[in-house]
């Protein structure tokens, strides 16, 4: 086990806040001293089943303080994930049933093990303790919490504000969250910037039951590929970790250099030390950002996929979009019916399956992003005869149409 600065220094790394940096050390110190791991909480509401790699944010860092010597305690939130978050919801939130809970944590088990090692990672659920909880037990716990203090949450306080619904089922959302925390006796909590609130409160809860107080890690929201805005399925700007081999290299090729950076601080494996270089080379022109980038999709490709497709990707990649640009070497083929003599180019491509809509099609096409045979297409009101056509739709997309 490494000393306690040098483990501080590698879980300070890309982290925005420890709460607090002092009390870390000291429990550190106080682990390695008795030669006792720590236990480190992460907790995961399977409301979405498919991790994206801003996901992994966490999870890598779960995965650090494992290969330090510490006990991993991946807390799938059955019992909570049914009441739903209330954490950026400018209403009352769905609850999921328990089928929709359990199957997506059925999901989440088989995902984590590419970053986590099985072996040592204890998954637990929370409807272990808390759905076993009595009306006393339950009461007791709102006792624990004003609702003055619950108002200080920013998403509260401004539904309060506008004369909107919150349940009192909501307030005990971050109270059920943080009795977690009391029932496992954790030393670290891990979470998301947008967790403050709800991992503080375990905290609180903790010291209320007497327990020694978790100090709280808290990770950055991911950029998705536009740089700008978390990264989410519903904006577009993910990179699913399921994705085929080359979506995913393809991906994080088109990240701006600066989104690069944060990327290999948050997602990659390499050193302190040799980020601390590659910062420096690409600085002063010593590294190029391109090969940076290759470097950064094929460990990234690797992790999920193995070393030949990573390999392979890079391949496919330079094949389509190096100096030889090509063709890639799976073309997805779709047969359509030419319903009339000249079909509309944003039909083809919903009906193709290329896009999800005509108006999708249309935003593609004004973009400048749609080439027929390798001609620029820029008119949405385009029609063509029938005919066997190759279509590329953005970087990436390519699929040929024959005509029947």
């Amino acid at each position: 086990m490494l000393n306690p600065e040098k483990q501080l220094e590698i879980i300070k790394r890309g982290a925005v806040e420890v709460i607090s940096e002092k009390e870390l050390l000291q429990k550190l110190e106080k682990s390695s001293k008795e030669n006792r791991s720590l236990r480190i909480k992460a907790g995961f509401d399977p409301t979405a089943p498919d991790i994206h790699v801003g996901h992994t944010v966490l999870l890598e860092k779960m995965r650090q303080f494992q290969e330090l010597g510490h006990e991993i305690l991946f807390l799938i939130g059955d019992f909570t994930g049914m009441i739903g978050d209330p954490t950026g919801r400018s209403e009352v939130r769905k609850p999921l049933t328990k089928e929709e809970v359990l199957k997506n944590a059925a999901t989440y088990k088989e995902q984590i093990f590419k970053i986590l090692d099985s072996k040592k990672t204890k998954i637990i659920f929370n409807s272990e303790w808390l759905a076993k909880m009595d009306v006393m037990e339950i009461v007791k716990l709102g006792s624990m919490q004003t609702v003055a203090r619950m108002l200080e949450r920013e998403d509260f306080k401004k539904r309060f504000e506008n004369q909107q619904d919150i349940s009192i089922l909501e307030f005990y959302y971050p109270l059920f969250q943080a009795y977690d925390s009391v029932h496992l006796k954790s030393d670290v909590e891990l979470g998301g910037t947008d967790q403050k609130f709800n991992i503080l409160m375990g905290r609180t809860l903790q010291r209320k039951y007497g327990i020694e107080e978790q100090v709280v890690v808290l990770m950055p929201l991911l950029e998705g590929l536009d740089g700008v805005n978390k990264m989410s399925k519903s904006l577009g700007n993910y990179i699913g970790i399921t994705e085929p081999p080359k979506e995913i290299f393809g991906k994080l090729m088109s990240i701006t250099d600066t989104l690069m950076l944060r990327y290999y601080e948050l997602l990659s494996r390499i050193s302190l030390e040799e980020l601390k270089e590659l910062k420096e080379g690409i600085e002063n022109g010593t590294v190029h950002p391109k090969a940076a980038k290759e470097n950064l999709a094929l460990e990234i490709v690797e992790r999920y996929w193995g070393k030949d497709a990573a390999l392979s990707a890079k391949e496919e990649f330079g094949h389509i979009f190096g100096k030889d640009k090509g063709l890639p070497d799976d073309i997805q083929v779709f047969e359509l019916k030419w319903e009339e003599d000249e079909m509309w180019v944003p039909k083809i491509m919903k009906l193709s399956g290329l896009t999800s809509s005509t108006g999708e099609a249309m935003r593609v096409i004004k973009q400048g992003g749609l080439k027929i045979d390798d001609q620029k297409c820029d008119n949405p009101d385009a029609k063509l005869k029938k005919g066997d056509y190759l279509f590329k739709a953005g970087k990436r997309k390519f699929l040929r149409v024959i005509g029947k």
